[in-house]
């Protein structure tokens, strides 16, 4: 039922945005009435994008802008980059996008921007072609925070294994790449088997493959995931395996999705932040942007997470906000979305 809706949100806004991109042309601080926003998102589909989907639904109906969101039916880059393609000459107000591969979308954001339309990007620190990015966090602080959990559930000795959407996906890599230096450098008694675990954004891949490491690892003893279908796949086959007693599972997940799995200890603990509040986010820096307003150190958003930007260091775009969320069994009813 969501897909359905996101999809015919997505029709409305491309219907409506001739109006609203004349309207622009004609008023360099347009009525909110008067703007359109597109949210182009990893994939369609999916629990954590479903939540995405109503911060954009909130935000339309909030602030009287037209947005919709769309996606493609997996995690392609390339369909990612026809879609943004295919919007361009519908002239949208703003674009805002969560990327599967920054570098692959530089081009076509490029494209965007040269037409006048604003780019606002969220888990893509480092872009060139947006005019802000807009980060729930320090990303490599929110890697950090999950090695220190999965050490202490693992005693800070043996093995284990980091699962992503993909290795073009830069935050995944920011989270993953702080834990292991960190594990490195603190804690020399556990170790990493394999690179980073690539999984699509896909629950029964993640699934299979630590189904898959279990058997060929058998004193394999933590997991950490990036995606939000990561941890749900890991902790089935655990579950399965009958290994939750002697194996931790930690990472980036829905609440309730997770949820289940933390009564029989086959998931340990999350790491999360909202998607609906990233994307009021997004779209709000995009209004501001296209009525005048600069986002600076400070700016509050009226968002619940980002009501003080900081911008991160090294980087002339990104901003952070402090959107970290964490739940254990103990605190997992607390955040039920």
């Amino acid at each position: 039922m969501r897909r359905s809706r996101t999809a015919l949100l997505g029709a409305v806004g491309v219907t409506m945005s001739l109006v609203a991109a004349s309207a622009g042309a004609a008023n360099a601080s347009p009525d909110a009435g008067d703007v359109t926003m597109v949210n182009v998102v990893k994939v369609e589909g999916i629990p954590w994008f479903n939540r995405m989907a109503v911060g954009v639904e909130n935000f339309a109906s909030r602030t009287g802008v037209h947005a919709s969101q769309v996606g493609a039916d997996d995690t392609s880059a390339q369909k990612q980059v026809q879609l943004i393609a295919d919007l361009i000459p519908r002239r949208p107000t703003a674009i805002t996008v969560v990327p599967n591969s920054v570098d692959a979308l530089e081009d076509v954001l490029g494209q965007a921007r040269a037409q006048g339309i604003t780019v606002v990007s969220h888990e893509a620190t480092g872009i060139r072609n947006a005019d802000i990015d807009i980060e729930a966090f320090d990303n490599a602080a929110f890697g950090r925070q999950t090695m220190q959990s999965l050490a202490q559930c693992m005693e800070g000795q043996g093995e284990y294994v980091q699962f992503v959407g993909s290795v073009a996906m830069t935050t995944h890599m920011q989270w993953v790449d702080a834990a292991h230096d960190m594990q490195l450098a603190e804690f020399p008694s556990m170790t990493r088997i394999e690179g980073p675990v690539e999984t699509a954004n896909d629950e029964p891949t993640a699934y299979a493959r630590a189904t898959e490491l279990l058997v060929k690892y058998p004193n394999l003893k933590g997991f950490q995931g990036a995606a939000s279908t990561d941890v749900p796949g890991i902790a089935r086959a655990v579950r399965d395996a009958g290994l939750q007693d002697r194996t931790c599972v930690m990472g980036t997940a829905v609440p309730s999705v997770a949820s289940t799995f933390f009564a029989d200890g086959s998931i340990d603990k999350i790491f999360f932040w909202d998607p609906a509040m990233a994307a009021e986010a997004q779209l709000q820096i995009a209004l501001m942007l296209v009525q005048g307003e600069k986002i600076e150190t400070g700016t509050d958003l009226n968002v619940p997470g980002y009501d003080s930007l900081t911008k991160l260091d090294g980087y002339d775009n990104v901003f952070v906000g402090n959107a970290a969320l964490e739940a254990d069994a103990n605190t997992i009813s607390q955040n039920q979305f």
